[in-house]
């Protein structure tokens, strides 16, 4: 029968097996979605007022996405931007394997943005409402 469902003589039957996948709602994607651009555009400014140059937003590439590239003098900073609802989610907010994707996405971005004499870094952006921005400077060391 149709979808696999099997039918006996005693007029019982089986039925497929239903999957419940758990995730986040649409919804609840879109105002995760939302509140990370929110943060992003926070972080940028924040890092504007603190005399650093945004060069570039959301940058993808096949190794993965920098949400901001800054240049302060000779410094490029490729900048990972996490937001989180609460200030005390922010501990939990960033760990080693979305570093090193941010780290593979800035090798592969590096000749675009930075000269033979810049140095180059990782940083970490943490933003909450109520509390001003956490800068995790050189945030990866690999």
């Amino acid at each position: 029968t149709r979808f696999g469902a099997t039918r006996s003589g005693d007029g019982n039957q089986s039925y497929p097996q239903v999957r419940v996948v758990k995730g986040k709602r649409p919804t609840d994607r879109r105002a995760a979605e939302t509140r990370g651009r929110e943060g992003e555009r926070r972080a940028a400014w924040w890092l504007w007022l603190k005399g650093w140059k945004i060069l570039d937003r959301r940058v993808r590439t096949p190794a993965g996405e920098v949400d901001l590239v800054v240049r302060r003098g000779s410094l490029i900073a490729f900048v990972e931007v996490k937001t989180r609802a609460t200030a005390a989610d922010l501990d939990f907010a960033i760990d080693e394997r979305r570093l090193a994707r941010v780290a593979a996405a800035a090798e592969v971005l590096m000749p675009r943005y930075a000269g033979p004499n810049d140095d180059i870094r990782v940083d970490v952006i943490l933003i909450a409402p109520g509390t001003p921005p956490r800068h995790i400077e050189n945030a990866w060391m690999g």
